[in-house]
């Protein structure tokens, strides 16, 4: 798929990086497809941050993937650095192409070119077709999470 870029996220991509983080049952009732400003907000704040990684995959001039990776320096492990890979979608139109497998493996490229010692991720419960795409590529479920709103 030598078509395919994937670049740092920009203002006029969040249309599409919404709509993709909507359309899923849990998206749908979380995201806001209809008012982006907190989204805006939140690329600014993100784009400021060198330890934050908003990318897209373009195809055709078409956004057709998006992930976040966050690099985040540590005590433990002894002073390890580790990255977080959260908000992976997939343009309905592209599953199963093989999108999602190079998306995660620019992060985990990306994740070592900072000197990451572990790469994390985290998956809802419920998305069991997700779990079982990542234990394909390496990942192993080894923790239980806990989340609280506030």
């Amino acid at each position: 798929m030598s078509d395919l870029e994937i670049r740092p996220a920009a203002p006029g991509d969040l249309p599409e990086i919404v709509a993709m983080l909507a359309d899923d049952p849990l998206g749908a009732q979380r995201e806001s497809p209809d008012d982006l400003t907190p989204y805006t907000a939140a690329l600014t704040r993100l784009t400021a941050d060198p330890n934050q990684h908003v990318v897209v995959a373009v195809r055709e001039d078409r956004v057709v993937g998006t992930l976040q990776l966050t690099v985040i320096p540590g005590l433990s492990r002894r002073g390890s650095t580790r990255a977080i890979i959260e908000g992976v979608r997939i343009h309905a139109d592209e599953r199963g192409s093989g999108l999602g497998t190079q998306l995660i493996e620019w992060a985990i490229g990306e994740a070592r070119r900072q000197n990451c010692q572990l790469v994390q991720q985290t998956s809802d419960n419920t998305r069991t077709d997700a779990h079982r795409f990542y234990e394909r590529l390496g990942f192993e479920a080894t923790h239980v999470g806990f989340k609280m709103s506030i």
